[in-house]
């Protein structure tokens, strides 16, 4: 009998052939860390709705949904169409034009931070700006971050961002770079207070607002009011990073869900309908030091595809539908679906896993002994398995078993991330109904190959 990888292997051997010829030329042969897989990874031909078509003719329910960038699902008409248009006119004139103002006002009428907007080339170009910006306007040269919270790959954001959580050490990050970050655990309120209070070189506190990497380790509104309350009270400035959550959770990001409001916010992927583009929004008191004033430091902000038209037009497009409630609705509903028919059948196979998320993300604990949630339980309830421990939650993986998973799971034709996956507003009920399916057929291959 041949093993889940033999199996993956002779499904997609065109995918086998490109990645040997991409090893010459990648390192690892990737470009990107998360598309590693072993023994090889996918490739894609095409993409449609909630699918997405690789060089062998496989149709795949698709959850990385660009990186979380397609809420709409992939290639939508009205962004299509849009890009296809601007396309003909010219990808990059090198000067302002009126698409930056129409995007940047959609923003602005969206996200309740919003008072001045400046665009970048990416997400990680938005956190790193907020952090130079909220050095300018508090003379402070540190910011506060949270342990398992991701805010790009500059420098001075990797502190902490990944398992082990308690080292600043990473590598390529001099450590005098390195120390201008303090990282604490997530969610507690107490931690933050006395960090700030031993180091008043601190000025800023930044967080993804759902939990690091996307909601592994969850934060519910609580803590964001009492974080808000902290920064007001101790004159820092709380950015809130919305790369992902933006526009996905709730058509104002998370802090619309929860109503509190940062100084600054990072928006992505959403942000562009799918195409690279960034920003920086919030108070314009901060984001007037991009301005040249007398006896005021100006922050220089070049960047050749900041607002370029390309990803205007597909960002105009898309954050219109956006307005309308309904693709974070409708996400949101998918992802609410998928995480309580995973534990339904978790329950009923009497499997020791668990499904839990919030909004549009779902996420799964294998071989779980805590608490286990309700055949009703949903989306919004507060419930954090091993009571948000992060060591737990977002802990060391079995690279073996998430590979594992990954490929017993696209042998039946849907592309989950190992443990994880978001949901668009493509994914129907049938959707959800095949990879629940797929997911019961994948943990019994890998608890026969002694994997799980």
């Amino acid at each position: 009998m041949p093993t889940l990888a033999e199996r993956y292997a002779a499904a997609f051997p065109t995918s086998r052939a490109r990645f040997e010829e991409a090893q010459g030329i990648f390192p690892c042969g990737v470009t990107h860390d998360t598309r590693m897989m072993e023994p090889f990874p996918i490739y894609i031909d095409r993409a449609l709705g909630s699918k997405k078509y690789d060089l062998d003719g496989h149709e795949l329910i698709d959850y990385f949904v660009g990186h979380g960038s397609h809420i709409l699902g992939h290639s939508p008409e009205v962004v299509v169409k849009a890009v296809q248009e601007q396309m003909a006119k010219g990808t990059h004139p090198g000067s302002c034009h009126e698409l930056e103002i129409e995007w940047g006002k959609l923003v602005m009428e969206l996200i309740p931070s919003a008072e001045r907007v400046r665009f970048t080339g990416s997400g990680t170009e938005a956190t790193m700006m907020a952090l130079r910006l909220a050095r300018l306007f508090t003379a402070r040269p540190k910011f506060l971050k949270f342990q398992g919270h991701f805010h790009g790959w500059h420098d001075v954001v990797t502190v902490g961002a990944d398992f082990p959580y308690e080292s600043n050490a990473v590598a390529g990050v001099p450590e005098e770079i390195a120390s201008v970050c303090v990282a604490v655990p997530p969610n507690n309120l107490n931690l933050v207070e006395a960090a700030l209070k031993k180091d008043d070189q601190i000025g800023a506190v930044i967080l993804e607002p759902t939990g690091g990497h996307w909601g592994a380790v969850p934060i519910h509104g609580e803590f964001l009011e009492g974080l808000r309350e902290i920064c007001t009270r101790r004159n820092k400035v709380l950015i809130f990073d919305e790369v992902i959550t933006g526009f996905r959770v709730a058509c104002g990001g998370a802090q619309q869900v929860y109503g509190v409001t940062p100084d600054l916010t990072a928006l992505a992927k959403i942000l562009a309908g799918g195409l690279p583009g960034g920003c920086l929004t919030g108070k314009a008191e901060i984001l007037n030091f991009l301005e040249p004033r007398p006896g005021r430091p100006k922050m220089r902000h070049p960047g050749t595809y900041n607002a370029n038209p390309l990803s205007a037009s597909a960002g105009v497009a898309c954050l219109k539908q956006i307005r309308t409630g309904e693709p974070s609705r409708l996400a949101n509903e998918a992802g609410r679906n998928l995480r309580n028919e995973f534990n339904a059948m978790f329950e009923v196979n009497k499997l020791p896993w668990i499904a839990y998320g919030e909004f549009s993300m779902v996420r799964v604990i294998p071989n779980s002994t805590g608490e286990r949630p309700g055949m009703t339980w949903g989306d919004n309830d507060g419930y954090i398995p091993f009571g948000g421990d992060l060591n737990k939650l977002d802990g060391p993986k079995s690279a073996k078993l998430s590979h594992a998973l990954r490929q017993g799971m696209l042998l039946q034709g849907v592309d989950f991330w190992g443990t994880a996956g978001m949901t668009c507003l493509a994914h129907s009920a049938a959707d959800v109904t095949r990879t629940v399916q797929a997911m019961e057929r994948t943990l019994a291959w890998v608890t026969e190959e002694g994997i799980a």
